[in-house]
């Protein structure tokens, strides 16, 4: 078999008719082409199952719900060399199929896509939203982070070569897996092409499976997961240089910079926040690599195999410090007879360096609480 087309299918009753003919009649045109038609059934409650059989199709039941899940299962079930999907909803140009195989089985591809932002799309076909913010800056995303060239990495039509397609572990149930796919292929140096397609409104009325912010968050949510050494450098050098200056504004105190006063108490105050924004982006860092099989940085490293006697040493050795300092505060409140007291400066230096590791510690606590959890 040379080729076999995928629809993921729920409830398209009043399309997968349309979708099935319109492919069929483009890849008939290579009477040499020997591919099946394969309906993903993600728990249809119409007719949609029994429609795609009487079309020839053969039906793959796929009882996990969900967009990636359906296709998963279609292509898991998929006898040809090449796997083309499509969304089942009438709104692809499902008569550039023989095309699409063409080009990637003639360039030897891994993957070839259907971009609708290089093809036309139809009044109506596209809510303004999502071709103008939506598509282009997750596009965009995923080609800063992981050097692509797409041009519509949200296309719903492609073709994969089912062997490279074994090897990218593709995991997502959700809309996140046209991201996760598209993200796998381009770690592990997968080739890829473009066509020109497009897209059309739906033929019928229909409630549509996409939610707009849910769904973009979930693909934005993957592809930041996939760069934790992104966030791991980025929450170090926040760390690093909102210390230094704060180590700076305490040792000098206000200065005039170009008549400007600096490190006075409102300066030392943004660099605590700055310090404390940057441990949360080093900990979600540290929690993300528990789940890639990406390697942290090597303090990074030595802190998620920290012995857990020195974690909690460590935490004990905090605790006692901050006990110390507000002891020490609550002492100067009482000699000066509760009067209002003047080491603003003074206490957000010893509250900079006692909170930001306070706040590795625990984040520490977590992520060893997490790796138990994983054995």
């Amino acid at each position: 078999m040379d080729l076999t087309f995928v629809f993921p299918c729920l409830n398209e009753s009043r399309t997968i008719a349309l979708c099935i003919d319109a492919v069929r009649k483009s890849l008939d045109a290579d009477s040499s082409l020997k591919y099946e038609i394969v309906v993903a059934d993600n728990g249809s409650t119409d007719d949609s199952r029994q429609i795609a059989k009487d079309r020839g199709a053969r039906v793959v039941p796929v009882p996990t719900r969900g967009y990636g899940a359906a296709l998963r299962g279609g292509i898991e079930a998929a006898e040809g060399k090449y796997v083309m999907f499509a969304d089942a909803d009438g709104t692809y140009f499902y008569e550039n199929s023989l095309e699409l195989y063409k080009t990637t089985s003639k360039a030897d591809a891994d993957m070839g896509i259907a971009s609708r932002m290089k093809g036309v799309i139809e009044p109506g076909a596209m809510p303004t939203l999502h071709r103008i913010l939506g598509t282009p800056v997750l596009t965009g995303l995923i080609n800063l982070l992981f050097k692509g060239k797409l041009s519509d990495c949200n296309s719903g039509f492609r073709c994969l070569k089912k062997t490279a397609y074994q090897t990218w572990d593709i995991r997502a149930s959700g809309m996140e897996f046209a991201s996760e796919l598209l993200i796998k292929a381009l770690k592990k140096k997968a080739s890829t092409v473009e066509i020109l397609s497009g897209l059309r409104p739906p033929p019928v009325e229909r409630t549509p499976h996409l939610r707009t912010w849910r769904d973009g968050m979930r693909h934005l949510l993957f592809i930041l997961s996939e760069r934790p050494r992104m966030f791991e450098l980025g929450g170090l050098l926040l760390i690093i240089l909102a210390s230094v200056l704060q180590g700076i504004a305490g040792t000098t105190g206000l200065v005039n910079v170009g008549g400007l006063n600096i490190f006075g108490v409102h300066s030392q105050v943004l660099l605590l926040l700055a310090a404390l924004v940057g441990t949360q982006i080093y900990m979600l860092s540290a929690a993300m690599f528990l789940q890639k099989s990406e390697q942290p940085r090597t303090i990074t490293r030595k802190l998620i195999e920290m012995d857990e006697g020195s974690l909690f040493f460590l935490l004990v050795a905090l605790l006692s410090s901050i006990s110390l300092v507000i002891g020490w505060l609550v002492l100067q409140w009482t000699r000066s007879n509760f009067a209002g007291l003047d080491y603003a400066n003074t206490l957000i230096v010893w509250l900079h360096f006692l909170a930001v590791p306070s706040m590795v510690a625990f984040g520490m606590l977590g992520v060893h609480i997490l790796r138990k959890g994983k054995l």
